[in-house]
């Protein structure tokens, strides 16, 4: 499919990786339209610092996945539709589960429901890594069993399986995309990179963590990005999940010893208890498999590997460092 000329919805577009992949679509030209969480401040999230020749060319709609007539109008006359919109923050799903079926069940519910019933050509839905919980094997590779270790990653699997009944029993032209933990400028103190980063910049020389056995597959946001456009684009990915990974796995701890590495320093690492999973709910391991996305539409990481992670550590600490953005942060205190 080719995406010139297509219009394009972004839902979810006011957030970390939504905002990047809207203003990307902007810069190649795309007509994009970002639908934003409705508030009463009027706030665009991320995308009110967006350079005004970028912005100047977004149509903006305010408003809620949970609504199912607001997603119908935000749909109307879209033809592609690539949705972000989620709770995404793991240690929030313990405290409200049930806002997390709203917006990741019912809402993928109500964006599918559009996509179906407006005739839109292509539905990327986002899911997570997270739904394959512990590592059974590695890498992991899109058969990987499912598992639900949190209500989070349990909603995206509820989600993932929604969009994926869609497309077969309606031929709901849908693909799944299932990034691994993304980072990068923007992202919220909620994930561990940001953490690390935003405690050395305010000064820190200890860095308060939770576990820091458990590996992870950090993805830079450009790749990630990289990888939405990709997976809309590619024909061959309707009805099927793809996971988009640096294909490099590194324990917490020892990503602390790179960042503080990158931003020339040297930090402690301190046992922070309320930071800690559930014992069940803690995924231990994730490294991506990614030989899907490299054959059915030549996508690899330029950040890949340790070497790719160092370079992406560094833009990402250059960001935050920066004065006017570290004020969005709270270093000192735990995100739930």
């Amino acid at each position: 499919m080719n995406l010139t000329s297509k219009r394009i919805l972004v839902t979810g577009a006011d957030g970390f990786i939504g905002s990047h992949l809207t203003e990307e679509l902007v810069r190649r030209g795309h007509d994009a339209r970002a639908l934003v969480l409705y508030n009463s401040f009027g706030s665009r999230g991320w995308l009110d610092r967006t350079p005004p020749e970028l912005a100047d060319a977004i149509e903006f709609v305010a408003g809620d996945v949970r609504d199912p007539n607001g997603m119908r109008r935000a749909v109307e006359g879209c033809d592609v539709v690539m949705h972000l919109a989620a709770l995404v923050a793991i240690p929030y799903s313990y405290h409200s589960p049930d806002a997390y079926v709203d917006t990741n069940v019912r809402g993928t519910l109500n964006v599918l429901q559009a996509a179906r019933d407006l005739g839109v050509e292509r539905v990327v839905h986002t899911s997570t890594s997270e739904v394959y919980g512990t590592a059974l094997r590695v890498p992991i590779d899109e058969d990987h069993p499912l598992q639900g270790q949190s209500p989070y990653s349990a909603t995206k699997i509820g989600a993932d399986q929604l969009a994926l009944a869609f497309h077969r029993s309606f031929d709901t032209p849908v693909s799944v995309i299932r990034p691994f933990n993304t980072y990068g400028p923007r992202q919220s103190a909620r994930a561990v990179i940001p953490t690390i980063i935003s405690q050395i910049a305010a000064g820190a020389t200890s860095v308060r963590l939770g576990a820091v056995a458990p590996t992870r597959d950090f993805t830079y946001v450009r790749d990630t990005v990289e990888g939405f456009i990709g997976v809309a684009g590619c024909d061959a990915c309707v009805g099927e999940v793809t996971n988009v990974g640096s294909n490099f796995e590194i324990a917490i701890g020892d990503l602390a010893v790179l960042i503080a590495e990158a931003m020339e320093t040297e930090v402690e690492v301190v046992l922070d208890e309320q930071r800690l999973r559930p014992a069940k709910s803690e995924v231990d391991r994730l490294w991506c498999d990614d030989a899907k996305a490299r054959r059915l539409f030549g996508w690899q990481p330029a950040y890949g590997g340790r070497d790719g992670l160092r370079r992406g550590l560094a833009e990402t600490a250059a960001w935050l460092a920066d004065p006017e953005n570290l004020r969005g942060y709270r270093p000192h205190e735990y995100a739930l």
